[in-house]
C-alpha cells in the first residue's frame, strides 16, 4: 500500500511540475519575444550613456501604439546587416530636416523653416558633431546617432533608419548594478541661432 501512494505521489509531483513548467513558459515567451528583450551593449558608440558590457531591457510594444519621439534610444536591425544589432539615439524625425555644421545639429521642421538648434545637455559639455549633412527625412524613416559621436557609425555614414528595422527603445538598464535604473527620454531644450 505504500509503494502504491510513493509511486502515485510521484506522479501527481511530475504531473504538477510538468504543468508549472507548461504554464511559465506560456506566460515568459511571448514576453521574452513580443514584448521585452534582452541585449548586452558592445562598444563605445553611445558613451557616456551606455557602456560596453551593460545589459539592457529593451521594449518591443510601444512602437505599435505610438510614434518614436526625438531622443529615444533605439535598438535596431542595421541596415547594412539585419543580422547585426545596434543601438542609436533618435535625432531627426519623419518630415524633418537634419543639418549638422560647424559641430551643431539644427532640426527644420514644418513649425521651424529657420532651424532650430536642439539642446543636447546630456551630452560631454565640449563635444561638437562631426560632419556637414544636409538630409531631409522621409516618411517611415529617422535620422539617428551615437552619443559618442566622434565614435560612432551612425545616418551620418550609412544613411537614415527606416521605420522597418526598429526593434525598440531602451526601457531598462539591467546591469552594472550601480546604474540599474529605468532609462529616460530627455527633453530637449529648443535653442533658436537668433
Amino acid at each position: 500500500m505504500t509503494k502504491v501512494e510513493t509511486k502515485s505521489s510521484v506522479k501527481e509531483f511530475v504531473i504538477e511540475l510538468v504543468k508549472i513548467v507548461a504554464i511559465s513558459l506560456a506566460i515568459i515567451i511571448p514576453i521574452r519575444y513580443f514584448l521585452f528583450q534582452p541585449f548586452f551593449v558592445r562598444g563605445d558608440s553611445m558613451e557616456p550613456s551606455f557602456s560596453d558590457g551593460e545589459y539592457l531591457i529593451v521594449d518591443e510594444i510601444s512602437y505599435r501604439f505610438g510614434d518614436p519621439k526625438r531622443g529615444d534610444v533605439v535598438i535596431f536591425k542595421y541596415p547594412k546587416d539585419p543580422s547585426q544589432y545596434y543601438i542609436k539615439r533618435i535625432i531627426g524625425l519623419s518630415g524633418e530636416r537634419v543639418e549638422i555644421k560647424d559641430g551643431l545639429v539644427k532640426i527644420y521642421s514644418q513649425s521651424s523653416s529657420e532651424g532650430v538648434e536642439i539642446d543636447e545637455s546630456y551630452l560631454s559639455a565640449n563635444l561638437k558633431t562631426p560632419g556637414d549633412i544636409d538630409y531631409e527625412v522621409r516618411d517611415d524613416e529617422y535620422f539617428v546617432m551615437g552619443d559618442n559621436r566622434g565614435a560612432s557609425s551612425d545616418s551620418r555614414v550609412w544613411g537614415p533608419l527606416p521605420d522597418d528595422d526598429l526593434i525598440g527603445r531602451v526601457w531598462l538598464r539591467g546591469w552594472p548594478v550601480a546604474r540599474v535604473g529605468i532609462f529616460q527620454r530627455p527633453f530637449y531644450y529648443a535653442i533658436n541661432n537668433n
